[in-house]
């Protein structure tokens, strides 16, 4: 659920709840007041009953017959009451309804004690003896026997019970076009309202989250590049602070536009850091391309010359010990030259602008021309070299990959003495091609495993142990480059003494 839904739906559901509460308030005010008011009434109008008529007690003792009905005249007009004579227990003497009792009916004692106190109530509900309904309102006064001494206890009740008010068909029309009408559209109206508060709240207050979020899309998918700040992204969206004019947000006054702030900062400072990465990787590769380029002619003229002396010498015995020496200098030009190759190829490949040549070709065959290209050599080292692969195609750049090929070829046979074995092999997996160059050599420490593909990192030993040449560090930095230009990924497994695994995997041909 997205933030601007959240936003809305709190700012409706908090309408809705607050109209529901206010209709719920008025109901429990207005059936409060009711029985306040009712309750009141009630005891006023006992009051005046017990002030006109203060034997009660002995009015029905002396006429039983028509006490009831004087009871009855006394409610007259009050349909909704009826007034009953209370024994001290709560046991009904006399009352002015007509439907008849069971014999020794009583009525709880505690609300009548509590109507008929000194301390004034809200209201008092109780028993009533026509329906038991618990919800009546009651009131009650003491009643004493007329005496020469004056008595202060009581000797009976005076019990009135104020009855539900049946509403008429016509009560209830009165009562609902002036309040049920009126009460639902107030509830729509605050349903309405509130939707509608909710959709602009949650819109003015997304806004500026919905731009921040795009802009910095923008820059995750695009990246920084040349775009600047404050430039158009799409519509009203810009990198950093919102310009247009309509925005309220974006001026640091309230925390969206300090965000915003941050964010503007933010970025223009990436986008500095950027320029300047850029600009100095863009001389990095030019001096390493040119370094490489002016590096070249000297070395190879150097090889020239030292293997023109080496073919001179190669007979007088007077200068064999200028051989000895005239051999470590030619292969250390030699391994100079090829670095600096190495480094000059690497820069090319580093290019932004750099583009594969690539087409579909048979991998199998790629690998078992690389196994022949190397074989020779792997005979006169005494080591085994197999191909053993489908015919499994895949896009790939030719000169390249072949190329990758042979620098695991090239590294695979500097760390393999006598007696071990190479293995070219191509498999297909799923949508991925898998070449793997499989050795039987030296293997490779845990420790340098996770460095092996980084630029002049030295793996293994400084000096390879079956020919006695130290490593470059760039070999499998290029293979690393050319399988990520193909869109592939290098793994490599190995164990110490037992032989090393290195597994290509580039997209299968659709």
């Amino acid at each position: 659920m997205s933030v601007r839904l959240k936003i809305a739906l709190t700012i409706f559901l908090t309408g809705f709840l607050t109209a529901v509460g206010v209709v719920a308030t008025v109901l429990y005010a207005f059936e409060r007041f009711e029985r306040e008011t009712t309750y009141y009434r009630a005891a006023g109008f006992l009051e005046r009953v017990v002030a006109e008529h203060g034997d009660m007690l002995g009015m029905q003792e002396r006429f039983p017959q028509e006490f009831s009905g004087f009871l009855r005249s006394l409610v007259l007009f009050e349909p909704d009451s009826q007034l009953y004579l209370l024994a001290m227990d709560g046991r009904v003497i006399a009352m002015s309804g007509d439907t008849p009792l069971p014999a020794d009916f009583r009525v709880n004692m505690g609300p009548v004690k509590e109507a008929s106190g000194a301390q004034p109530m809200p209201y008092v509900m109780g028993d009533d003896p026509q329906s038991m309904d618990a919800n009546a309102v009651i009131a009650a006064r003491p009643l004493r026997r007329s005496a020469i001494l004056k008595q202060t206890d009581a000797a009976g009740y005076l019990y009135l019970v104020c009855h539900k008010s049946v509403i008429n068909q016509s009560s209830l029309a009165a009562f609902q076009g002036s309040f049920v009408k009126p009460t639902l559209v107030l509830i729509l109206a605050v349903v309405a309202l509130s939707t509608l508060l909710a959709a602009w709240v949650a819109t003015s207050i997304t806004r500026p989250l919905a731009q921040m979020s795009a802009a910095v899309a923008h820059v995750t998918r695009e990246g920084l590049g040349d775009l600047q700040t404050g430039q158009a992204i799409s519509g009203d969206v810009y990198l950093g602070l919102p310009k247009t004019a309509s925005d309220q947000v974006g001026n640091g006054t309230d925390e969206f536009g300090r965000l915003n702030n941050a964010l503007h900062s933010m970025l223009d400072t990436l986008r500095q850091q950027w320029a300047t990465l850029r600009r100095l990787d863009h001389f990095r590769r030019e001096g390493v391309s040119n370094l490489s380029h002016d590096l070249r002619s000297p070395l190879t003229a150097t090889a020239a010359c030292l293997e023109t002396l080496e073919n001179r010498w190669a007979q007088d015995d007077a200068h064999a010990d200028d051989r000895q020496l005239l051999a470590v200098a030619l292969r250390n030009t030699r391994n100079a030259a090829r670095l600096v190759q190495s480094l000059g190829d690497l820069a090319q490949l580093d290019e932004p602008t750099f583009q594969l040549k690539a087409e579909l070709m048979d991998v199998g065959e790629l690998l078992d021309d690389v196994s022949l290209r190397f074989r020779e050599r792997a005979i006169r080292q005494g080591i085994a070299v197999t191909a053993d692969s489908d015919s499994i195609w895949a896009k790939v750049d030719v000169e390249l990959f072949e190329r990758a090929i042979a620098n695991l070829m090239d590294n695979a046979l500097k760390f393999c003495a006598s007696g071990s074995s190479i293995q070219l092999a191509a498999r297909k997996q799923g949508d991925q091609v898998h070449i793997t160059v499989t050795d039987t050599g030296a293997g490779i420490a845990a420790a340098d495993l996770p460095h092996l593909f980084d630029r002049l990192y030295q793996a293994r030993q400084s000096v390879a142990p079956a020919t006695g040449e130290g490593g470059k560090g760039l070999g499998l930095a290029i293979v690393k480059r050319i399988v990520e230009l193909h869109g592939g990924q290098v793994a490599v497994s190995s164990v110490l003494g037992q032989g090393t695994v290195i597994d290509l995997r580039l997209p299968a041909a659709v």
